[in-house]
């Protein structure tokens, strides 16, 4: 049976859906242990802020998530959305970047909040940063944020921007080159740049998993990438390229290029902050040239997520192309 807290807050409802990760995790090594059955008990808090009603749908560790559990969490907001003010996702951090960008274009003219949250230490350790992320999580499912969102240590990022940062500290999610969508501190603060209801609400939950990304190194060998990119299932590629994209001139290029005319959709993002930039350089005209798609200032993190969700809703060459060069949430620009 679900378990409620709240009654004090105003009537507000929130959905806790459960996935896992460390913030649930028992034991050393850690792992997925037993759902926190008291959770609301360790956490009482969240219902002086809403009436917090908690939903399994899957313990795993978030190195296990995949494009399924993308697509049930999605349909599960879809069809739960009208009963809830907003949601929260309690997710492992090693992938929560990538189901909120999965969840973002899932949903489209989402209308109330969907925030992502989790810890570096679980709820049963001293000093854990769970309770406060919990807390704060909850309080931004009640704003009028109508996005997709990670929090994170006092901070809310645009789920489609967000990357993880480091495994060490309480800080561990970081949007480069985007100032948080809100900041906690003894207020909610909102930034101007929280993002308008974009249409009718739209869930298309499908994604297409024949997607690989190809890390561009020093020493990258023309060979093993060839080999690679001839797998006869594969339909799309990340290229996660140096600054504005550039690759090395020793026949990188080329193996793209003869993927992409076989028909795999490439996309090329860059490595760090910034934005791609394939006309620049030389080395980065080359990708061009391979017919490698310029991904913006897309990350590997909404690249991946957007490529798959391309590859499944969209049937024409030139679809998919202009939807990947589209900015959609803010993932782009």
């Amino acid at each position: 049976m679900d378990q409620v807290a709240g009654g004090e807050a105003g009537g507000r409802r929130v959905r806790l859906l459960h996935t896992g990760g460390t913030l649930g995790m028992t034991g050393s090594p850690l792992e997925p242990g037993a759902y926190q059955a008291q959770l609301l008990d360790h956490v009482p808090e969240l219902g002086r802020l809403a009436r917090v009603e908690p939903r399994i749908v899957c313990n795993l560790d978030s190195s296990d998530m995949a494009p399924t559990h993308w697509a049930e969490l999605a349909t599960i907001v879809a069809e739960e959305r009208e009963c809830y003010d907003g949601f929260v996702v309690v997710h492992g951090t090693d992938t929560m970047a990538y189901t909120a960008s999965a969840l973002t274009f899932a949903l489209r003219g989402l209308d109330r909040p969907v925030v992502l949250t989790g810890a570096q230490r679980p709820l049963s350790a001293l000093r854990t940063d769970a309770r406060r992320n919990l807390a704060d999580a909850v309080e931004l499912a009640t704003c009028a944020i109508p996005e997709v969102a990670i929090c994170f240590d006092g901070l809310l990022f645009r789920g489609c921007r967000a990357v993880k940062a480091d495994t060490r500290h309480y800080r561990a999610f970081a949007s480069p080159g985007v100032e948080p969508i809100a900041v906690l501190g003894t207020d909610v603060h909102l930034s101007d740049g929280v993002r308008p209801v974009s249409g009718p609400f739209h869930c298309d939950p499908r994604f297409d998993p024949r997607v690989d990304v190809i890390w561009i190194h020093p020493g990258l060998r023309p060979e093993s990438l060839s080999h690679r990119l001839a797998d006869p299932n594969l339909r799309g590629l990340v290229i996660a390229a140096f600054g504005v994209g550039t690759v090395p001139r020793n026949g990188v290029a080329a193996a793209i290029a003869s993927a992409v005319e076989r028909g795999v959709v490439a996309v090329a993002c860059t490595q760090w902050g910034g934005s791609v930039r394939l006309g620049l350089y030389r080395n980065s005209e080359a990708l061009r040239d391979a017919g490698a798609i310029d991904g913006g200032e897309m990350r590997v993190e909404a690249a991946v997520p957007k490529l798959m969700h391309a590859l499944a809703t969209l049937d024409s060459p030139a679809e998919i192309r202009a939807y990947l060069e589209r900015d959609v949430a803010g993932e782009r620009e």
